[in-house]
């Protein structure tokens, strides 16, 4: 099967995932397949289109399993920057649950405020998390999701 035909999928890195719900409606309004990766047994819609897929709750063990099947074709769900690094390098298309997509470009200027965060906190410079989700939040990704599925179907892959 050449590339160009392969059907699109969706790889959601679920456990702390706030957008399942308008993953699905989005997915069912496009006929794409949903694989719903954790770490644990979550509930999914009864629907052809959304799989399962619980991992083994080793360390980065669903993070392995998106980013293995990351591919041109692909957009992958998740807020994981490490992951979302991976996966882009594999040729998938990557969305943050804010409707923030990971790109070649940005994704290395989002590791490196990732770990200089992470150095901060470490060191007690800087407390709190991110900002809450909002329904703006959920909003751009809606749009973010509707652009990546169609701008995929543009060029020759299939829902």
């Amino acid at each position: 099967m050449t590339e160009m035909f392969q059907p699109i999928v969706l790889f959601v890195d679920a456990d702390a995932c706030p957008v399942k719900p308008e993953i699905y409606r989005v997915a069912e309004r496009h006929g794409v397949k949903v694989f719903v990766v954790s770490n644990a047994f979550l509930q999914v819609p009864q629907d052809p289109l959304i799989e399962r897929i619980v991992v083994s709750s080793g360390f980065d063990a669903a993070d392995d399993w998106i980013a293995e099947r990351a591919r041109r074709g692909a957009i992958v769900i998740t807020a994981d920057i490490p992951l979302a690094s991976r996966c882009v390098k594999g040729g998938a298309d990557v969305i943050g649950p804010t409707g923030k997509p990971f790109s070649e470009a940005s994704v290395g200027m989002a590791l490196a405020t990732r770990n200089l965060m992470e150095d901060l906190r470490a060191m007690g410079e800087v407390t709190g998390g991110p900002r809450p989700f909002s329904a703006k939040d959920r909003s751009a990704f809606l749009s973010a999701l509707d652009v990546a599925i169609n701008r995929l179907k543009r060029v020759g892959f299939g829902g």
